[in-house]
């Protein structure tokens, strides 16, 4: 076994490996940049090593300094994580030159399913089921039109080197297919520099179930069974679970086989995903699965394998990576119990879900609760990396108790200093089709209206926001505010999304508060360390940071307390402005002054947290002045369009 090994990545996929090496006495050294100074994975390590500026291209994507920096330290094997390096064979080449290990498969079993056509191919000589399409290397226009009149419509347009949705469009009818196959090569080359396609058949009622599979440099290869994925919003999964519902002894055993089958064809090693699309109009069946991809890393859902198996898969990995046998043969591995995971980010669910930055003032996971996390209440949610705060994971005897345990797990969960998907997640354990096992890729786009729903805000949680406002939260606090003559109340002004809301805080005991607004007043008692409304319990606190409160009380609400005298000092934009609705690179600009735009028009991309994200215009108008230029590193409210006023 390995004495030392750098994690050539960050957050909580580097915590993750950290602490699996900690516990089989294998030393850990941590590489950051600029703004993972004083992150939580570089605490953890035994060692850190600084590998240059805070962009991705600038530090996690430099190949050489990660490999010095292992050579530096003493360190025997890399450990990519995912993402960045993970899936480079050309980094699995380097580290091999410079006589370290690679934890992970090698570079040939990369490249050999690197591109989605070259992979399917493959798959096909091997005998695995893939989805009837056209992999050709013929891009011509009318061909790729004819390979989807054969195939038959709904199809689907994937760019060959695509990910996470891009280069991806769904066709209905032959009149629609050269827009789309315009559409999606256009996004493949700015995404991939690539715009080859493949076109395949549109499964109506997708499921996404992958298979965990693993190999050694014995011969040996295993699948860890499946992981149903399907709930996903626009290509990217939100909950993932293990088993996958529905799932049959024959179905399993015929989709294992066909991982294994996978694996073995390109002489698999290490820790690697094979992903099924399956038809799931009439059940699961085993003629109604087709292979679509293999990821040749880890995956971020590992955990609920490892929940249902007890297997640490990370473990496993560095002991093939050091030369061993796998630990187990296919049939001494058996599935226990039920497990969910959620992916808990810093996202604006009001605004489309987009990334949020801001530093964590509170983080709080409840016990019993497996939260991979790589941040820490304190730490700031960067505008360089994915948004995730933890991955919370949970695991039952059955389906249900471990479902039940996830909608608590999620209700326990504390965040403040960032908006997060916590709600949105919560809204998904309670949503029927999800809870009775009903899942499809498209569940979330057809419910999504009653997912981003927020409940009325009452007036017992503005009370309790008023409260922690003034101050009286404190213990102390409920001693003063009274005196001997008469209760004494104070003006408080706290706002929530824009709303400013105008309450009356009056102390009449040390235990007893009466918050009013207009005419309704709520009682707020405080007993045996829980606050009462209006004579009912509530389970809730609150949190104060500088000019935040957060109330928790089964989802977090957020408020910002006023200062009278900092009222209508800011001057808004209006409809004049176009603003970055988060920090990021302002990556292209498609206008100019004098350009006349319509409201709506696309006039630039703002790309942060990998995501690229179009800025409209307001209304119609004139572009006056453009108050950033291309390429600039823009924070967060930052004017970077001014319209001429309109004269109406």
């Amino acid at each position: 076994m390995f004495d030392k090994i750098l994690i050539a990545n960050r957050g909580e996929i580097a915590c993750r490996v950290m602490e699996t090496a900690r516990n089989m006495g294998v030393k850990t050294v941590a590489v950051y940049s600029d703004a993972d100074a004083a992150s939580k994975h570089v605490s953890l390590a035994d060692e850190a090593t600084h590998i240059g500026g805070s962009s991705p291209a600038d530090s996690y994507l430099q190949g050489a300094r990660i490999i010095q920096a292992a050579l530096d330290t003493g360190a025997k094997a890399i450990h990519p994580g995912y993402g960045f390096l993970s899936e480079n064979p050309e980094f699995v080449d380097a580290v091999v030159a410079a006589g370290l290990v690679f934890i992970g498969p090698s570079a040939d079993a990369i490249r050999a399913m690197g591109l989605k056509d070259a992979a399917k191919k493959l798959m096909e000589k091997a005998g695995v089921p893939v989805v009837p399409g056209y992999h050709g290397d013929n891009q011509d226009d009318e061909h790729l039109a004819g390979a989807a009149d054969m195939i038959g419509y709904p199809v689907l347009i994937k760019a060959v080197a695509g990910g996470g949705g891009k280069g991806m469009r769904r066709v209905d009818a032959p009149a629609e297919f050269s827009d789309a196959l315009a559409s999606a090569r256009a996004e493949a080359k700015a995404a991939f520099g690539n715009d080859d396609v493949l076109i395949e058949k549109y499964i109506l009622s997708p499921r996404h179930i992958e298979m965990q599979v693993f190999g050694d440099n014995h011969g040996g290869a295993v699948h860890l069974f499946e992981r149903d994925c399907s709930l996903q919003r626009r290509h990217q999964k939100v909950i993932e679970e293990a088993p996958a519902p529905g799932m049959t002894l024959e179905m399993r055993a015929a989709m294992g086989a066909a991982a294994v089958q996978a694996a073995r064809a390109i002489g698999y090693s290490g820790a690697g995903t094979i992903e099924f699309i399956v038809d799931a109009t009439d059940g699961l069946r085993v003629d109604r699965f087709w292979f679509m991809e293999m990821n040749t890393r880890l995956q971020v859902e590992h955990p609920v394998t490892e929940m249902v198996t007890g297997v640490d898969l990370v473990a496993w990995q560095l002991r093939v990576a050091a030369g061993e046998a796998l630990p187990l043969a296919q049939k001494d591995l058996h599935i226990t119990g039920h497990a969910f995971e959620a992916r808990l980010y810093a996202e604006d669910v009001a605004k489309g879900f987009l990334p949020a930055t801001g530093t964590l003032t509170h983080l709080r996971f409840p016990t019993g609760v497996r939260a991979d996390s790589g941040v820490r209440a304190g730490d700031e949610i960067s505008p360089y990396y994915d948004p995730m705060i933890a991955k919370l994971v949970v695991h039952g005897p059955t389906r249900d108790v471990a479902l039940a345990k996830l909608e608590q797990a999620l209700a326990g969960t504390e965040v403040a200093g960032s908006v997060t998907n916590l709600d949105f997640l919560a809204a998904l354990t309670r949503q029927p089709d999800f809870a009775a096992g009903r899942v499809d890729t498209g569940l979330i786009e057809r419910n999504i209206e009653a997912l981003v729903m927020v409940p009325e805000l009452t007036g017992g949680i503005k009370a309790l926001a008023a409260i922690a406002a003034v101050g009286l939260d404190q213990a102390r606090g409920w001693e003063v505010g009274f005196t001997i003559w008469q209760p004494l109340s104070q003006a408080v002004e706290i706002t929530r999304g824009g709303e400013v809301i105008t309450l009356a805080v009056t102390t009449i005991t040390a235990g007893r508060i009466e918050v009013s607004e207009g005419g309704s007043v709520t009682t707020i008692e405080r007993r045996e360390g829980d606050w009462w409304i209006n004579g009912a319990k509530s389970g809730a606190h609150m949190v104060v940071n500088e000019n935040t409160v957060t109330v928790f009380a089964g989802r977090a609400w957020h408020f910002n307390k006023l200062d009278p005298l900092a009222r209508d000092v800011g001057h808004s934009g209006g409809g004049n402005l176009v603003e970055a609705p988060m920090p990021g690179l302002l990556k292209a600009l498609f206008v100019k002054v004098g350009d006349v735009v319509k409201a709506g028009d696309r006039l630039a991309i703002l790309e942060a947290m990998k995501m690229e994200h179009a800025l409209a215009a307001p209304r119609d108008g004139v572009v006056a002045e453009l108050l950033a230029s291309e390429g600039a590193q823009v924070e967060s409210g930052a004017a970077l369009i001014r319209l001429e006023e309109d004269e109406a």
